[in-house]
Parts: structure tokens; sequence; C-alpha cells
């Protein structure tokens, strides 16, 4: 995330830049109506990595402790890259989806708002 500052007393080195992650990019993922985890995971990603082991395999290691996480059904989920629906496209990378350093991706499980309906 870019930062303007609004004078010169605002300076420092960027320590969160893509280079200084060895290959990786952040990203952070969200559960919509899941306030279980308070906010998103930020995670380092492979750029190369494809969405589809991105859900079938990282995103329920992140998120399987829920309680609801056994009723998910990967083919059923909504994304959302930043606040923009989106149609990821499974055998493409990471970066061909989109998602870039400090890309923002959540999703919605419909029929699951959180345990016992209460959105945690």
């Amino acid at each position: 995330m870019s930062v303007i500052a609004l004078n010169e007393g605002y300076k420092g080195e960027v320590k969160d830049r893509e280079e200084n992650f060895h290959g990786s990019r952040l990203l952070f993922i969200g559960w919509e109506d899941h306030l279980m985890f308070c906010a998103p995971h930020c995670i380092p990603v492979a750029p190369e990595m494809t969405f589809a082991t991105l859900a079938n395999e990282v995103i329920p290691g992140i998120y399987s402790s829920h309680p609801d996480w056994d009723k998910v059904d990967i083919g059923e989920i909504e994304w959302f890259r930043s606040n923009e629906r989106f149609t990821p496209e499974f055998n493409r990378t990471l970066g061909e989806n989109g998602l870039q350093h400090k890309a923002v991706i959540r999703f919605r499980t419909p029929g699951l708002s959180g345990i016992n309906s209460s959105c945690s």
C-alpha cells in the first residue's frame, strides 16, 4: 500500500516491498462472515502458485479450525479481489489471476455465516 505524505516529515524505507520477500508476494486472505478470525491473514505466496493450490491446500490450512470449514464446497465459493467480485481461473497462477504483491482476496461461502449463524 502506498503512502502519500502531506509534508516532508514522513520519510523512511519501505520494508514490505516485493523484492524483500525472496521471490514471494504478500497476499491478504479473508473469509467473509466468519469473525472467529478477526482480520484477513497475510501470507507469503509464490506468484507461480496456481489458484487451485491456493484454494485446495493453502486456504484450508488457514481456516480449517473453524467448525464451518467441513461444510465448505470450494466450487460454491464467491471470490472477491479487493472489493470486486471475480471468477478465478483455477489452473492459472496467482499472478495470472491478477493477484499482485499485497493483493486482497476475500471469499464468501453461501449458506455459512459463522458459528450458529452469528458471523463468528
